[in-house]
C-alpha cells in the first residue's frame, strides 16, 4: 500500500538522523523518524526498504508505517514525528476569581446541618452564587487541590 511517497530534503535527513542518534526522545518519535528515513525516496530505490521489511525490523505494523508516511506527506515533518495535534479545545471553567471564591467558601462555616463542606456542596453553592453556570464536584476538587490551604492542617505553607 505505497500510495504516499516520502521524499526528504537534505536538511530533513540531517534533522532526522540527529534526532535518532542524539539526545533523549520519546520512543515513538524515534520510531517515526526511523520510518521516515527508511522510506525516503530521495536516496534512490535501492537503499529504500519495503514497508513489510521495515515493519518486521522495527516491530511495528504495516499500517503504522502507512500512517506515518501519510502524515508526513499531508501535514509535514513535525506532525509525522509527534502524531496528530489535538482537535478539541478545552475551556476552563475555573479561573483565578472562581478559585478564590471556592477557597473562601471552603474556609467558611458549612451550611446548617453539615459538619463540613463536601465537594458537591461547594459545587452546588458555586452555581447558586452564579460564579459559574455549571460545575462538577471533580472540577472543584482539582481547583482546591492546587492550593495548599486546608482548614484542618496545623501548618500551612
Amino acid at each position: 500500500m505505497d500510495t504516499y511517497t516520502v521524499t526528504l530534503t537534505g536538511e530533513e535527513i540531517e534533522q532526522l538522523q540527529s534526532f535518532v542518534t542524539k539526545g533523549k526522545h520519546a520512543a515513538q518519535k524515534v520510531i517515526n523518524a526511523l520510518i521516515l528515513l527508511n522510506c525516503d525516496e530521495s536516496r534512490g530505490r535501492d537503499r529504500r526498504r519495503s514497508s513489510r521489511d521495515l515493519a518486521e525490523v522495527l516491530r511495528v505494523s504495516d499500517r503504522k508505517i502507512d500512517r506515518v508516511k501519510r502524515r508526513f506527506v499531508e501535514d509535514g515533518l513535525e506532525v509525522a514525528l509527534s502524531g496528530q495535534t489535538p482537535q478539541r479545545a478545552y475551556v476552563h471553567k475555573v479561573d483565578g476569581e472562581v478559585e478564590a471564591h471556592l477557597i473562601a467558601l471552603s474556609c467558611s462555616a458549612p451550611p446548617s446541618g453539615y459538619a463540613r463542606w463536601s465537594l458537591r456542596l461547594l459545587a452546588d453553592r458555586a452555581v447558586e452564587l452564579k460564579l459559574v453556570e455549571t460545575i462538577s464536584h471533580e472540577t472543584v476538587r482539582r481547583a482546591l487541590k492546587k492550593t495548599n490551604s486546608s482548614p484542618g492542617r496545623r501548618w500551612v505553607g
